[in-house]
């Protein structure tokens, strides 16, 4: 029953806050306090930084700030994502909401009612408004930045910086973040370049997550449940299986009937304390892993379904669905089948048949329909799509998913399974870091429906129990910018600020707060050091004269004398300079009044610490020299590589634009200098729309480390030959000058996918280019998305009329078939 206190605080609460408690009155869920509280901020008309684990819901508070918006008459709200999938999920949960007329979506390749009040997009579309200064920030009152930690991205963080920096000061900023080590300096950083920022940290699961390890066909706990939340320890059963392997594993009743009763609703009985302890045996057997058929009857019977088992390869995913259906397993009921090929045809209608073959659809179609599937970055996004549309109602019962799926896609589990506690990083194997830990094992467990979340850890050859437990135990890691000022950035700083303003724009950015942070604790540490020098200088002085001159010799002199011992194979003539050096410094010593003096060792072991503490100090000063400016000096290079090819021109503070310059303003990506400096030069220009799209694809595309050099037979002939040909040599140019000036440079391109991307903007059928490109229909849509999104680009800036009409074309091309479907 309600207390008085209670009641007299919920009616308070609602007099001060009254629409936050309206908008709670529309959830399906009482808000839990750290959502209120990022509520209560907002209604205060503060901007948020809200850190709370996966799964808590933190977009709650993002949601309330679209809702105040709402609740004007003209106030506008943008929601950001780091990814297309996000943003297209996010969409349709907001036009369920609030209709189809007041919601929008700009994702780059996608432009739905643009001009909404509500519009969901990628951050790096917002990032291009504000530097166009587009009339879409009319009225925007709120920004909420979803997955915020992205700032730590090498390749795309610097996006949220540049937005946060640049946004209207009169905008409400709601950052949305993963559970981080560090929230409270990025909060700082917020409030810094924003001003009004509250900061609400979260550390609670409201589902409690139970982690096990699955050892044979036994689900053990991973904690021991009797040492208590506060000093839980590491299951004894497992560190006995670590330190015997599979020899002697017992599997007594007591122990199994424990491990399974909690699993199926009955009273756990633990096993017997005591026993004999296992022996180790001279034939160690390896333990017996479960193939993943058996895993997913496992879980079934312990209603631990649906579950999401995360693999770290696609073609590891992919192989576990078809072990899944040779296994004969079937996790649906008749019913449910006829709904999932409902959705599924109702999805596809607009696709042709003999793309859908192409695309194995009738094996995916049976997967589904038997509640199994994979997801992940190779399939087709509309195929991923309903992948995650039939989990979300339940329909789809196991997945089987890279860790791609975890990055704030809502696709909660029951139970979530990690076969292997190490993946490949693109170079070697290494072990997955705590905030990965926590970011896959954050989907298990659903609100509202599950009381609790399953973690399940496969036991694995040589895993050891307490590296698990401490990925299990730690919560948070450090969120570290990766800003960096890009040729695009500079310009339109500079067109903007000039370019002293700009400096200190730059220095504003979260690289270099944590950087100016880092100086203030060096700075600290060198006076410490200073005051322990005095200290020293004071202790060694001499009535004979200046030790510390005295010291300074016999230092040099035993530097010297250590050289030389250790540089027997120097030619003669260095080394006669060398001894002379020597001579010359034992006579300056011996000469020296301080020589002389009864109590010389005594000082001179004062002026060793002097001198060693003097080195270190030195080398902090340094540190605090490289450190301070960081940005601003990166910004500088840059402005002198856009001087040299003519973008910028004047000097000091009196730089401007070129009419090249003006052009590279709205170039965006990895290589807008190469994209802009060829525009220019005119490389490109008398391509004809296929060939205009290879070569936007080979700037755009990555290729996999072991693609290897590309044939020059299997490159488009013609025309792009020679502009493929100046493309290169043009970048080569650029990453001399761009190394000359102490910038990293770039990779170089890459025409691994020219060849299929020209036939496809040809009119070349799916299966021939998919073929030619050697890769998954997921892979090719993404590259070919990007294709078009350059393409985009192109048309606008181009200065030659006829390239932009190529470009336009070019477009067209790309965007067909598949293409355009998953466009959609």
């Amino acid at each position: 029953m309600t207390s008085p206190a209670d009641r007299y605080a919920a009616a308070r609460a609602a007099q001060d806050h009254p629409a936050t408690t309206a908008f709670e009155a529309m959830q399906r869920f009482r808000l839990d306090p750290f959502q209120i509280e990022g509520c209560h901020a907002l209604e205060r008309g503060s901007s948020v930084l809200v850190a709370a684990p996966t799964g808590a819901g933190k977009t709650i508070v993002g949601e309330f700030a679209i809702h105040l918006a709402m609740s004007t008459s003209s106030d506008k709200a943008f929601y950001t994502t780091p990814m297309k999938a996000l943003s297209n999920q996010k969409f349709r949960e907001l036009v369920d909401v609030y209709g189809a007329d007041q919601v929008g979506l700009l994702t780059g390749d996608v432009n739905i009612n643009g001009s909404a009040r509500i519009v969901v997009m990628t951050t790096e579309v917002l990032r291009n408004m504000i530097y166009a200064d587009s009339r879409a920030l009319d009225d925007l009152r709120y920004v909420i930045m979803d997955e915020v930690h992205y700032l730590a991205d090498r390749f795309r963080g610097a996006v949220w910086e540049e937005v946060i920096i640049h946004l209207p000061r009169s905008v409400r900023l709601v950052a949305l973040s993963a559970t981080v080590s560090n929230a409270e300096e990025f909060g700082d950083w917020l409030d810094t370049v924003r001003g009004g920022t509250e900061v609400i940290v979260s550390e609670i699961r409201p589902v409690p997550l139970e982690q096990h390890v699955l050892v044979r066909d036994d689900l053990l706990p991973l904690f021991d449940d009797r040492a208590g939340i506060a000093t839980a320890q590491v299951n004894q059963e497992l560190l006995r299986i670590r330190s015997f392997g599979g020899a002697n594993y017992e599997r007594n009743r007591d122990a199994q009937q424990y491990r399974s009763a909690r699993h199926a609703g009955a009273q756990a009985r633990r096993p017997q304390r005591g026993g004999k302890r296992p022996v180790r045996s001279a034939n160690v057997r390896r333990i017996e892993r479960l193939d993943r058929p058996q895993v997913v009857e496992l879980l079934d019977r312990a209603n631990l379904l649906p579950a999401i088992f995360f693999i770290f390869s696609r073609v590891g995913c992919d192989a576990a669905v078809t072990q899944v259906r040779r296994s004969g397993l079937r996790l649906t009921t008749a019913e449910e089948r006829r709904e999932i090929r409902a959705i599924v045809e109702d999805r596809v209608r607009t696709l042709r048949d003999e793309d859908l073959a192409v695309l194995g659809y009738w094996d995916w179609l049976d997967n589904l329909e038997r509640g199994v599937a994979a997801h992940h970055a190779g399939l087709l996004p509309a195929f991923k799509e309903i992948v995650e549309q039939l989990f979300q109602q339940r329909l789809l019962k196991v997945v089987f998913a890279t860790e791609t799926l975890a990055l704030g896609i809502n696709m909660p589990a029951r139970t979530v399974v990690l076969e292997r506690m190490e993946k490949f990083n693109g170079e070697a194997r290494v072990a997955i870091t705590s905030g990965e830990y926590t970011q896959l094992t954050g989907r298990a467990g659903r609100r509202g429906i599950d009381v609790e979340g399953h973690a399940v850890v496969q036991w694995t050859e040589g895993m050891d129990p307490q590296a698990v437990a401490a990925l299990a135990s730690r919560r948070t890691y450090p969120l570290n910018s990766s800003f960096r000022p890009t040729y695009n950035m500079a310009v339109n700083l500079l067109d903007r600020f000039g370019r002293n303003r700009s400096r200190e724009v730059l220095e504003s950015s979260f690289a270099q707060f944590q950087a100016d942070r880092a100086v203030v604790g060096l700075a600290r540490n060198v006076r410490e050091a200073e005051t322990s020098l005095a200290g020293y200088l004071s202790s060694m002085t001499c009535d004979r004269g200046d030790f510390a001159e005295y010291s300074g010799i016999r230092r040099e002199l035993s530097d010297l004398e250590k050289k030389n011992r250790a540089d027997q194979q120097a030619p003669r003539a260095v080394r006669d300079k060398r001894l002379r050096q020597i001579e010359g410094l034992r006579r300056a010593m011996q000469r020296h009044a301080c020589h002389r003096c009864p109590d010389r060792e005594m000082h001179a072991r004062w002026a060793e610490r002097y001198w060693k503490l003097k080195r270190e100090t030195d080398r902090i000063r340094k540190q605090i020299e490289n450190r301070t400016g960081t940005v601003a000096r990166v910004f500088d290079r840059v402005l002198d590589v856009l001087t040299e090819v003519g973008y910028v021109q004047g000097s000091g503070d009196a730089l401007t634009l070129t009419d090249a310059g003006r052009t590279m303003q709205r170039i965006y990506g990895e290589r807008d200098l190469l994209v802009a400096e060829s525009l220019r030069r005119g490389l490109w220009d008398g391509l004809d729309a296929p060939s205009l799209a290879a070569m936007a694809c080979a700037l755009v595309y990555e290729p996999r480390r072991d693609d290897g050099s590309v044939d020059p037979r299997d490159l488009p002939r013609g025309r792009f030959r020679i502009a493929w040909e100046r493309t290169q040599e043009l970048w080569a140019e650029l990453d001399d000058l761009e190394h000359d000036n102490r910038l990293p440079g770039s990779d170089r391109p890459s025409a691994g996918l020219a060849g299929a991307m020209h036939a496809w903007a040809r009119g070349s059928s799916l299966d021939a280019v998919l073929e030619d490109a050697d890769m998954a229909a997921g892979d090719f849509v993404r590259w070919a998305k990007q294709t078009i999104d350059l393409l985009d680009q192109l048309s606008i800036v181009a200065p030659d009329p006829d390239t932009a009409r190529t470009a336009r074309a070019a477009l067209d091309g790309v965007r067909r078939g598949i293409v355009a479907y998953s466009s959609m």
